[in-house]
């Protein structure tokens, strides 16, 4: 089952992640993806971190898309975090 568009939490400088909330029947499912996918996603390197929200609007569908099916990979357990790397970007 798709997970549902939740909240941006922001970038996290210290984990070089963006960091975003989606919805799974109710329950809030914390996602992140790290700089380095994101910037794969979009085709560039070395985003500054006060650019990161832009990019991540700009591939939200995509990244959400790619959440959703790690998601439904996932061992299932509360407090799960789905992580988005590069090596998750060729599927």
């Amino acid at each position: 089952m798709p997970l549902a568009r939740d909240k941006i939490i922001g970038h996290d400088l210290e984990r070089l992640a963006f960091r975003f909330t989606m919805m799974n029947d109710g329950d809030v499912v914390h996602c992140q993806i790290s700089d380095a996918a994101m910037d794969e996603l979009a085709g560039m390197q070395g985003t500054e971190s006060s650019a990161r929200q832009a990019q991540f609007m700009s591939l939200r569908e995509t990244i959400e898309r790619l959440a959703s099916d790690l998601y439904d990979e996932a061992p299932r357990f509360k407090g799960y975090v789905v992580r988005i790397f590069t090596r998750h970007l060729g599927r």
